[in-house]
């Protein structure tokens, strides 16, 4: 079995005034040739967008994007035609494909969005871009482990181009989810919000922890409110 843990402080960063962001793997000018993603999972990024700041038209090619805000409102829009809103519960998954453009700006004048920015790398190159969103409430994330995004888009998630099982679960203190899956998978816990016990190491906001070999995930709150995303990997 082998694990690792990606301290939230010693991630990279970057702050543009308007953007505050961590990176978990290298991006952008932040290179750590031991943290280059993984699996397919290449880039988890916490941003903090000011209000009324975001990212101006912009291109993406054969990566899977996937959204999820923790607090604020995100407002997208892209060369598909797709414009959104993406709030707390959202999900939105882009497949960038062949080419995409879009622009991302935090909705309001008067409060800051805290999100999170997934890539993976589709299974195939060259696919046709495509856009879905989706709403998950939090009694269906509370307590329990909801997946949100997978390869056949089964239960409700949206669909990944990727042997991947993204959860998402909120928990309060002392309460516990397992994840039961093959000693083959590759395992990514990155805590959002709060604090977890995953298995036996302690996490707080910002840490990722990386298994491989295992064939459960035990995560247990240890603050009043904790929340994690999970991807399961082949």
């Amino acid at each position: 079995m082998n694990t690792t843990v990606r301290p939230a402080a010693e991630r990279g960063v970057a702050n543009f005034g308007w953007l505050h962001s961590h990176h978990t793997f290298s991006f952008g000018q932040y290179y750590d040739p031991q943290f280059m993603g993984f699996g397919p999972l290449r880039v988890i990024n916490e941003d903090r967008v000011a209000p009324s700041g975001g990212f101006d038209t912009h291109g993406h090619q054969d990566m899977e994007i996937v959204t999820y805000v923790l607090s604020g409102a995100l407002e997208h829009r892209d060369s598909l035609g797709n414009g959104s809103i993406i709030r707390p519960g959202d999900v939105q998954r882009m497949t960038a494909g062949t080419g995409i453009r879009h622009s991302e700006f935090n909705a309001s004048n008067s409060e800051p969005v805290h999100l999170l920015q997934i890539w993976i790398r589709p299974a195939e190159l060259g696919l046709r871009p495509s856009y879905e969103q989706r709403f998950f409430p939090l009694d269906t994330r509370h307590g329990q482990l909801r997946l949100i995004g997978s390869a056949d888009g089964r239960d409700g998630s949206v669909l990944i181009h990727q042997d991947v099982n993204l959860y998402a679960t909120v928990l309060a203190q002392a309460e516990t989810v397992t994840l039961n899956t093959q000693a083959n998978r590759k395992l990514w816990v990155q805590v959002a919000q709060g604090a977890l016990q995953v298995n036996e190491q302690t996490l707080q906001a910002g840490d990722g922890f990386s298994l491989s070999g295992a064939e459960t995930l035990s995560l247990t709150g240890t603050a009043p409110h904790s929340e994690a995303l999970i991807f399961d990997m082949g």
